[in-house]
Parts: C-alpha cells; sequence; structure tokens
C-alpha cells in the first residue's frame, strides 16, 4: 500500500473486544481505533490500554492493513494521554478531531516528535489526518494548510455532526437527504484545501450502512470530484468503498488506448478519441490511472 491513496478508513471503537476481534477479517485499507466519541469518558482508560497492546501485535511492515488512531480533541485534558499511550505502538497516523486550523497539526506534530524520539521510532513517520471542519472557524482556515509546510499531513477529512452542533443547526442535509448548502461549500473547501496543501481528500461518512446502492452511488460521485478515499462506519460498507474508489474495467481501458494514442503520435498537444478532444491533462490523468491500477493489481 505504500505510496497508494487510502480508499478506506474504517472506524473501530477502542474499547470493544468483540469488534477489536474482527479487524483481521475485514480488507479496509486503514483501520481508525476511537478513543474519542465511541468511547464513554469512563472507558477511555480501558481504551487506552487495549488499542495499542492491539496494534504492537501487528508491527509494521507485517500489517495487511494500516494502523490509525483517532485521539481526543485538543480542547480536552486527554489528548496528550492518549497520544503518550499509542506512539510507542507505533500507529501509522493519528486522526486529529475538532481541529481548529493548521496550528493545532503543528502542535500535535510537535507532541509526536518528542514521543516518536522517546519510543526510538522514527521521527515523521506517524501522518497526521486532521477532521479539519468540526468547528466554526475551521473553514475559513482550510486554504491555510497549503502553506503551513506540515509534514506529516496525510490530507484533509470533514465532519458535519460536529459541526452541525457548533453552529447550533437542527439538521445537515434537506428533504431529500442531499447536503444543505453550508455543508456542501464546506465539503468542497476541504477537498480544495486537501489538494492545495498536496495531499489527499478523504470524504466522511455515509450514515445509512444499509443502503449499499447509494453509498456506491456516493462513493462513485465523490471519486469523480477529486476525493480519494472515505471513512467507513461498518464492514459492510468496505468492499464498496474499495471498489468506488478504485479505477473501474472501463477507466482502466480507456486509459491505455489514451496513453497509446499520444505515444503513437508524439508531436502532438491535441489528439481526438471517441469523437472527445484529448489534450495534456488527459495524458496525465490517464497515466494516474494505470499507475494506480498496476500498484494494486500488480
Amino acid at each position: 500500500m505504500t505510496g497508494l491513496p487510502i480508499r478506506s478508513f474504517l472506524f473501530i471503537p477502542g474499547d470493544s473486544e468483540k469488534k477489536l476481534g474482527k479487524v483481521d477479517d475485514v480488507s479496509a485499507d486503514a483501520f481508525i481505533f476511537d478513543l474519542e466519541d465511541a468511547v464513554a469518558a469512563a472507558r477511555k482508560p480501558i481504551a487506552r490500554e487495549m488499542v495499542p497492546a492491539f496494534i504492537k501485535d501487528r508491527p509494521r511492515g507485517k500489517r495487511k492493513s494500516q494502523m490509525w488512531v483517532r485521539v481526543n480533541p485538543l480542547d480536552t485534558p486527554w489528548t496528550l494521554e492518549d497520544l503518550a499511550a499509542i506512539v510507542p505502538a507505533a500507529p501509522d497516523g493519528i486522526m486529529l478531531p475538532k481541529v481548529n486550523g493548521p496550528d493545532d497539526v503543528a502542535q500535535v506534530s510537535h507532541y509526536l516528535s518528542a514521543l516518536e524520539t522517546a519510543a526510538g521510532i522514527e521521527v515523521g513517520s506517524i501522518k497526521i489526518l486532521p477532521v479539519a471542519t468540526e468547528t466554526a472557524i475551521s473553514p475559513f482556515r482550510l486554504g491555510d494548510y497549503a502553506g503551513a509546510n506540515l509534514d506529516r499531513l496525510y490530507g484533509l477529512t470533514w465532519g458535519a455532526e460536529d459541526l452541525s452542533s457548533a453552529i447550533g443547526a437542527s439538521g445537515n442535509t434537506d428533504e431529500t437527504g442531499q447536503w444543505t448548502l453550508t455543508y456542501k461549500m464546506v465539503r468542497s473547501l476541504c477537498l480544495l484545501g486537501a489538494h492545495a496543501a498536496g495531499g489527499e481528500a478523504v470524504d466522511t461518512l455515509y450514515v445509512d450502512f444499509r443502503d449499499p446502492d447509494g453509498l456506491r452511488a456516493s462513493c462513485k460521485a465523490a471519486r469523480a470530484e477529486g476525493f480519494s478515499g472515505r471513512v467507513a462506519i461498518h464492514p459492510a460498507q468496505v468492499d464498496i468503498i474499495n471498489e468506488s474508489f478504485s479505477p473501474s474495467p472501463e477507466e482502466v481501458d480507456f486509459a491505455r488506448r489514451v496513453v497509446d494514442l499520444f505515444a503513437a503520435n508524439p508531436d502532438s498537444g491535441t489528439l481526438g478519441l471517441d469523437g472527445k478532444m484529448l489534450d495534456i491533462p488527459h495524458l496525465k490523468q490517464a497515466q494516474k490511472t494505470l499507475a494506480m491500477h498496476e500498484a494494486r493489481n500488480g
């Protein structure tokens, strides 16, 4: 999986022995072991013990999926306790919720550097994925990630529920189930902010895990927009997400034809194929599609 975007991030409650026990049977690209919302305050110390022990049993280099941890946000008393507990287990990344902007990510990055050094882990090896839209101020700072020099930044993801709470909204979807204007805007800004910062854009969860057709359509639309992966809340969503964020056979075939056409006409910057005019951006996209397909399928 090295170098490839993570298609599926599956949340696992950090204090659930039952759900942790099912992880090895799920094909998610990455698991996010949750120490935040899925764990009651009284059980956070238990999760803080269970999650590092679980990750240590699956050391780097032997993991079939990446191991990430969602820690508690910086406005709680638990963030440092979470980080101190999990860094020695060498997770692949940290999901940081309710960030106000790049400064929060920089602060956690400094904590990680100190803890990695103390644990004898390569400094900078633990990445950060901030949930970058959960406070009222955070959407205004999405463009600031581009100039923040955050070496650990994997990308950006967004969330609607905590933002709704932060602004006192009674809902975030309309009568058709689509995001209302504020959340459409925030989602688009997150997409642009992630790419401006040179990272991946990760779409938020699809709440109804019993609606596979709706999930598939939503994921395909998200990928067409520029998102490279999605958060999952149920194992049943993982295969659909992985499929939707991978090039289809039709896309691969078309990409090969585009690459072959430009290779056969090296002096041309614009060419026609199937009644469509293609130029260099189309060639670059085709090359990217083929590279992703070959990396995943050999």
